[in-house]
């Protein structure tokens, strides 16, 4: 109980990661092992596939103090992401759990956190926008996980992490990330040096970033919030422990917890982080002259030292999640930590930065949901291999992409993914196979269910 009781008062300070973790700036060119996470309780023995577990009808009212209800677990996840627009009702809130009860669905992620905004009651982030014509006092977390509860379908709150802002336009409300804190967006190569020279404050800096962001779009969605910055850390860490202290979850599910390429983030404090953190790696003559050439060229320190930013960008991804997951495990250590991932490990690890099969390894993540979209069966198999492969020891929810992939593809996949010993599956997306336009409306869903008893 006294350790327990220190490591809950080393994870809530804000800006501390697990205990004796380094500070950025401070941190060596290889990522410190990682400690072992505290093993959560053991849960109850997991119901028949398909079945409520027997608390499911205990889920407590969101803002409420604690809960004991450990999170429910399946022997065969059989899950749908659920993108954040089917929450902006509360009739099309209903819907999703009625229509996946209905399918024999056991899962779902919910999207709570798009684009820096909230789809829940949030005093950190602002409301999103499609909530606007809503009831003020409605929450959608609260009555999902309510309504899905009854029914015996385990709820995980969908976060995108990195990914704050469409390139549409700037965020316009105060609290909102790319709005308090510009500096701290991601910045593309190609805009280094223009951006050196304009004050993040600068109403032109975040339209210039939008602008080429929309001009690029086919390699950044929007505006991406960079690791390295306290300010992200702790609106990132402050935001998963506000959903794992007030809302029976039962996990925490991470998207975008990546660099859009390996092109960014070249913004001046990005760089100027990364030099702190290589200093010790270099003489004091390299340094000398590092810092001289930085005059001609704001980018002389990475560029001089590819290997090592490349460490640093995916170590601050690592530490990040770190910091998250130490913080959520102490509050409620049965929640299940999850994130979406590129399958193929060399592109993750190498051009997003996002080492999840080291996530995996060190015990930072419970579950990984490979983004396997294809059309292409052969494709698929070898992506969810390669994931299974790379994580031994930790659940894998094979991700397909029925949007590609249509309903009779989407049906030998999850035999592809049975086959392979998978831990279950997920859909992308639910709102596309509800959509007459897109999967043909509910019977996509209903003739995925009458697959489960195959």
């Amino acid at each position: 109980a006294a350790a327990l009781a220190i490591l809950v008062a080393a994870c809530t300070r804000v800006g501390t990661g697990p205990p004796g973790a380094p500070a950025a700036s401070q941190q060596p060119a290889v990522t410190p092992a990682v400690p072992a996470p505290t093993p959560p309780p053991a849960p109850p023995p997991p119901a028949p596939a398909g079945a409520p577990p027997a608390a499911a009808a205990t889920a407590r009212v969101p803002g409420a103090a604690g809960t004991t209800r450990p999170a429910a677990r399946f022997t065969e996840v059989r899950g749908l992401w659920v993108v954040r627009f089917s929450l902006a009702t509360p009739a099309s809130t209903r819907a999703v759990v009625e229509r996946a009860a209905r399918a024999g669905f056991n899962t779902l992620l919910v999207q709570v956190r798009g684009r820096g905004d909230a789809f829940y009651a949030s005093a950190l982030e602002p409301r999103a926008a499609a909530l606007a014509r809503a009831p003020a006092d409605f929450d959608p977390l609260a009555q999902i996980v309510r309504e899905a509860h009854v029914k015996g379908i385990a709820v995980h709150a969908w976060m995108n992490v990195d990914l704050v802002a469409d390139y549409t336009t700037v965020p316009t409300d105060p609290r909102h990330l790319a709005r308090a804190h510009p500096e701290a967006l991601m910045v593309p190569r190609a805009l280094a040096r223009e951006l050196a020279g304009v004050r993040p404050g600068d109403p032109r800096y975040a339209q210039r970033l939008i602008e080429w962001s929309r001009a690029n779009n086919r390699q950044v969605e929007g505006l991406y919030a960079s690791p390295w910055s306290p300010a992200v850390r702790e609106r990132t860490l402050a935001v998963a422990t506000d959903l794992a202290e007030r809302y029976d979850l039962d996990g925490i599910h991470f998207d975008y917890i990546r660099y859009p390429g390996p092109n960014f983030d070249y913004s001046v404090g990005a760089v100027a982080a990364f030099r702190e953190w290589a200093i010790p790696l270099v003489d004091v003559g390299r340094r000398r002259a590092l810092d001289r050439a930085t005059g001609a060229n704001p980018l002389a320190w990475p560029d001089s030292l590819p290997r090592q930013w490349s460490d640093f960008r995916r170590q601050q991804l690592t530490s990040l999640l770190e910091r998250i997951h130490f913080a959520v495990k102490a509050r409620r250590p049965w929640m299940v930590v999850s994130a979406a991932v590129y399958p193929d490990t060399v592109d993750a690890r190498g051009a997003r930065f996002q080492d999840w099969p080291g996530w995996a390894r060190s015990g930072l993540l419970d579950a990984v949901a490979p983004m396997a979209y294809t059309a292409d069966d052969r494709r698929f198999r070898g992506q969810v291999e390669e994931v299974v492969a790379a994580a031994p020891g930790t659940e894998v929810w094979a991700g397909i992409g029925s949007h590609l992939t249509g309903l009779q593809g989407t049906l030998r996949k999850i035999g592809i993914a049975r086959e392979l010993g998978t831990h279950g599956i997920m859909l992308f997306s639910y709102d596309w196979t509800i959509d007459p336009k897109g999967g043909g409306g509910e019977a996509f869903l209903e003739r995925v269910g009458r697959s489960w008893t195959r």
